[in-house]
């Protein structure tokens, strides 16, 4: 089957694009700039944690979709999707490497009337700013004339099967209006609602909205958690009436960190900060050093030093029921207990193999039985496979930072 779409970057953005547009009949190529996920995808392997399963990636395979270290492909398709990473960079701002190398090897093989979107997360005015003059520069071509040109950004939620691609509206943003008609025709195909923003700055604002939304109401429950502690108030009692109320109100949970590929962006290019992003990102990374020092105070509180204590870690991705660990506070929470002293082991039945600063976890076998041995067992992410009553009889000491537990069952955060 000829391929009418080109996905760059075949990482936990690219690869759910991939799948929704195999799905849909659309032929399908998978180009990355680094040939390992596509060495891995070529041989029916997840190239990143938390992405497909294999039988997924079988069935993709099966229906037409490509995997491709050859850039020649991506002047073949109609349509170019660049779905590259954007990870912090060493100095605050994000990482815009990967995107601008995908643009240099989709303009040097750019034809006219492409549709090129773009879905990484990017501070506002990039896909003009950066990626638009790359394309130009390399094609020969002018964006809005020769080409289409529209930012959307990648909405994902790993595991939530009642919010697939399909369920999910799609926001959609063009250079012109025909950018912007040609990006919904594109989208419509996969899904059941496309939203057009007025423009491609609106719609890459609308992923640092959405993005310091989740960020900054999170900050908001952690501060509580532990000012709660501090009053000997029940925070999950006080969220679980609070979500009662119809209006105004949307319920976020406590935490030991927040995970997941969705970094908070407190600055964007030179204008001024957020500050109230700024501030959510300090609480938020202070939560794993907070939960150290729980752990500390629990274990005094029952007669027992950190140094030298057993200390088991139950779930070390960052979202339940998936093997993804990016962002998991886990292995801060693991280097600050090992540091005091304390011999920390894990258990994850999604993470065979844990390290952490280069230096191997131990993995528990048998659950219950390092529970019952372990001086604290701490609940970090709540798998469905984790029997938290059976949990909390069988270990000596057991915090919960989820609220997972049975009422009584446990400390909690």
């Amino acid at each position: 089957m000829p391929a009418d779409l080109a996905v760059i970057g075949l990482g936990h953005l690219g690869l759910p694009l991939a799948q929704a547009a195999t799905g849909a009949g659309i032929g399908t190529v998978g180009y990355d700039t680094d040939p390992r996920p596509v060495a891995e995808l070529a041989a029916g392997r997840p190239p990143v944690d938390g992405s497909l399963t294999p039988s997924e990636i079988r069935r993709m395979l099966s229906g037409g979709f490509r995997p491709t270290p050859d850039p020649a492909e991506l002047g073949r398709v109609r349509t170019a999707v660049i779905c590259a990473p954007t990870p912090p960079g060493t100095d605050g701002p994000l990482d815009l490497s990967a995107v601008t190398d995908a643009a240099r090897a989709l303009a040097a093989r750019l034809r006219p009337h492409t549709t090129v979107l773009l879905e990484s997360p990017v501070p506002p005015g990039t896909t003009e700013d950066v990626l638009r003059p790359l394309l130009e520069e390399g094609s020969g071509l002018r964006a809005g004339r020769d080409f289409h040109l529209a930012y959307s950004p990648a909405r994902l939620d790993p595991g939530n099967r009642a919010h697939g691609y399909a369920h999910t509206p799609k926001v959609i943003g063009g250079l012109t209006p025909a950018c912007t008609e040609s990006a919904a025709a594109f989208y419509g195909r996969l899904t059941d609602k496309v939203v057009r923003a007025r423009g491609i700055r609106e719609a890459e604002t609308v992923k640092l909205l959405e993005t310091n939304f989740r960020h900054v109401n999170i900050a908001l429950v952690n501060e509580m958690a532990v000012l709660c502690h501090e009053l000997g108030v029940d925070l999950w009692d006080v969220v679980r009436c609070a979500e009662t109320k119809p209006f105004g109100f949307q319920a976020f949970r406590p935490g030991p960190g927040v995970g997941g590929h969705g970094v908070p962006v407190d600055t964007v290019g030179a204008h001024r900060p957020l500050q109230l992003v700024e501030l959510a990102s300090r609480i938020n990374e202070r939560m794993p050093q907070y939960v150290t020092s729980r752990c500390a105070t629990l274990l005094n509180e029952h007669g027992k030093s950190v140094r030298g204590a057993r200390v088991l870690l139950l779930g070390v991705t960052y979202k339940p029921d998936l093997a993804d660990q990016e962002g998991s506070p886990a292995p801060e929470i693991a280097h600050r207990l090992r540091a005091m002293g304390a011999a920390v082991s894990y258990h994850d039945p999604y993470v065979p193999v844990w390290r952490v600063a280069d230096v191997p976890v131990p993995r528990a076998d048998s659950l219950y039985e390092a529970a019952a041995g372990a001086d604290l067992t701490i609940l970090l992410q709540h798998h469905r496979t984790y029997d938290l009553q059976g949990l909390s009889v069988k270990a000596q000491l057991l915090l919960d930072t989820r609220g997972a537990t049975p009422t009584g069952a446990a400390h909690r955060l």
